[in-house]
């Protein structure tokens, strides 16, 4: 596969996806309009250009699609290139891909699952510098007692809020936290 990135249309806006040998190297939700999404992605790839996506990745934008749709999807077969990220960001990473659309988890529970219960600021670290956004679902980690936690994409919050909106099946924002 050859790498390349491209820039495609979701029901949150212009999304970015960016793909090398091994498999995806990163994601990038929609910032305030199409040409800051595709300059985001081109400052953390800029080696990468324009290209049409390869079968891989657009079955992996056919997947992100789907889910974004608000049809239950499992991203965990969409393969990463994770060369050069740390192992515990790896295995946050790896924990927050298992949590199914619809559940959350609080960013203590990744911490105890990773074994040092008290790494919940470092699972949050880890997911504010997530490169996959949606395909490593950091949207569905919460704070302790349902608080929202932050969340590094364009709208913050709020665009966390869509996200599992969307993928819990339309039940009101409010249910959410």
């Amino acid at each position: 596969m050859k790498q390349g990135l491209c820039l495609f249309d979701t029901p949150l806006g212009r999304c970015g996806i960016a793909w090398g040998e091994r498999g995806l190297v990163g994601t990038q939700l929609p910032e305030v309009d199409e040409r800051r999404t595709l300059a985001r992605l081109r400052r953390r790839y800029p080696e990468l250009q324009e290209a049409l996506p390869p079968e891989p990745v657009s079955a992996a934008i056919d997947s992100i699609l789907a889910l974004l749709r608000g049809e239950p999807r499992d991203l965990r077969e969409i393969v990463l290139d994770t060369a050069g990220l740390q192992a515990f960001a790896l295995g946050v990473y790896e924990l927050a891909r298992a949590i199914p659309p619809g559940q959350t988890r609080t960013y203590g529970e990744l911490a105890t699952a990773l074994g040092d219960p008290g790494a919940a600021r470092a699972v949050g670290r880890a997911l504010g510098a997530n490169p996959f956004p949606i395909v490593v679902p950091c949207h569905r980690i919460l704070g302790a007692g349902d608080w929202s936690g932050g969340f590094s994409a364009h709208g913050g919050v709020e665009t966390k809020k869509k996200l599992l909106f969307i993928e819990s099946g339309g039940r009101g924002q409010q249910e959410l936290f």
